[in-house]
């Protein structure tokens, strides 16, 4: 499959051997709320193919990244762990001082010597760094020139390199505005990841489906306009909550409890949304044909054709039924490009787990192009099946919804303004 064009440096662009290199990955990891301690790793094994690729080269690695933020304060802490597993990760010692960018952070990255890194503090102690600063200065990417983080450390550094699609959506200094000022080049994982969903977008092997579900069916609803005014989306397979509110607004009566399940997660609102998109697409949407329910204890299943909320009106439906995990994969095994986010029911019950596996057992198997997005998604996947097996595992969830919706990336935006002003020729990108 043909790559995109992007216009995004890489690192093998630069000679790097001896250069002072501010990195920004994202390594905001999750944390045991009791002992603090980090409960996943996925995100710092991400990391590490692209700071291995520095330090090999010979390059003077200053890393800033945060961990928490003032929305969930309980994981704002110290980073000298994350320094301590990059180590192991790596085989190299990852240094860390509990300082931003003072004087303690500017003598450390100074002192490196070729091939060594520093971790510097956590970025959300700086208060240009939260979210709310973000949400209330608004500054652009020239106004943050003048920010502590950028005039204390990019009269330090040669070049910028960020690695933190996950975090694309967040202006913020650290992410836009280094660029400004040095050359710049994008991560081995940014690469792979805004490559991997600018070709689901722009060029997706015939026929494209997507698989939407999950609780959180705002993230559904904000891609499928999107995907389907462009043309990206030849079929959108509609699982977990949002299958239901798909059927619903067809008119289908679900009964009483999916009603208040739906009106007390405030879920309800998507269903004019759910209307319209039906009226203008309704042939690209294929929903389930039988749900699944508990019945004394035990998990049953019945045709979506003879409900009537009268007679079945006290059933929550928290799977599909075998018929649409049929029908659903050998739409997905026929498919290709696809493109997952959501699970297909709650999967953490053994009960309600069918169409999830199976669902994802199918998309690793598949013989077309696949991209998994989302975390739950990806904890899904790995549950099921082998991540290996996938054509790519997206990790950015808010970022990679933004994008397939169609909003700008503030990241992105920043690193093809810093490619515009110093090469201009974009670079075609195998996924």
């Amino acid at each position: 499959m043909e790559g995109p064009l992007i216009r995004i440096r890489s690192i093998d662009a630069f000679g790097i051997r001896g250069k002072t290199v501010i990195f920004r990955p994202d390594i905001n990891s999750p944390i045991d709320p009791s002992s603090k301690a980090i409960v996943n790793t996925n995100r710092l094994e991400k990391t590490v193919p692209t700071l291995a690729r520095l330090l090999d080269g010979g390059a003077r690695v200053a890393m800033i990244a945060h961990q928490g933020d003032t929305l969930d304060y309980q994981n704002l802490i110290p980073m000298a762990e994350h320094a301590a597993i990059l180590s192991r990760l790596t085989g190299r010692r990852i240094a860390y001082i509990d300082d931003v960018c003072g004087p303690a952070a500017r003598a450390a990255v100074t002192s490196l010597g070729d091939g060594e890194a520093v971790l510097l503090g956590n970025l959300r102690y700086l208060a240009e760094e939260i979210s709310g600063f973000e949400k209330e200065v608004k500054l652009t990417a020239g106004g943050m020139l003048g920010t502590w983080l950028v005039r204390s450390l990019a009269p330090l550094a040669d070049m910028y390199v960020n690695d933190a699609f996950a975090a694309a959506h967040r202006n913020a200094p650290s992410m836009v505005a280094f660029q400004e000022l040095l050359p710049s080049a994008g991560g081995i994982q940014l690469v792979e990841e805004y490559a991997a969903l600018k070709a689901v977008m722009d060029d997706p092997k015939r026929p494209c489906v997507f698989a939407l579900g999950g609780a959180k069916i705002s993230d559904a609803f904000s891609m499928m306009r999107k995907v389907l005014e462009d043309g990206a989306a030849d079929r959108i397979l509609a699982v977990g909550v949002t299958g239901l509110v798909m059927h619903i607004a067809r008119g289908k009566d679900l009964g009483a409890a999916t009603a208040r399940f739906l009106k007390d997660k405030a879920l309800d609102e998507f269903i004019p949304e759910a209307k319209d998109l039906l009226a203008r697409w309704g042939d690209r949407f294929v929903l389930p044909v039988d749900l699944a329910y508990e019945a004394a204890g035990k998990r049953a299943e019945i045709e979506v054709s003879v409900l009537d909320g009268e007679r079945f009106g006290d059933m929550l439906f928290p799977d599909v039924g075998s018929k649409t995990i049929a029908m659903f994969k050998e739409i997905i095994e026929s498919a290709g490009s696809v493109f997952v986010n959501g699970p297909a029911g709650m999967y953490e019950d053994p009960r309600w787990e069918d169409g999830t596996r199976e669902l994802w057992k199918a998309i690793a198997d598949a013989p077309g192009y696949t991209v998994v997005g989302g975390g739950d998604t990806i904890s899904a996947a790995a549950r099921f099946t082998d991540l290996a097996k996938y054509g790519y595992v997206c990790t950015g969830g808010g970022a990679m919804v933004r994008f397939l919706a169609g909003k700008r990336l503030p990241l992105i935006e920043a690193m093809e303004r810093a490619f515009d002003r110093d090469l201009k020729t974009p670079i075609r990108m195998t996924p």
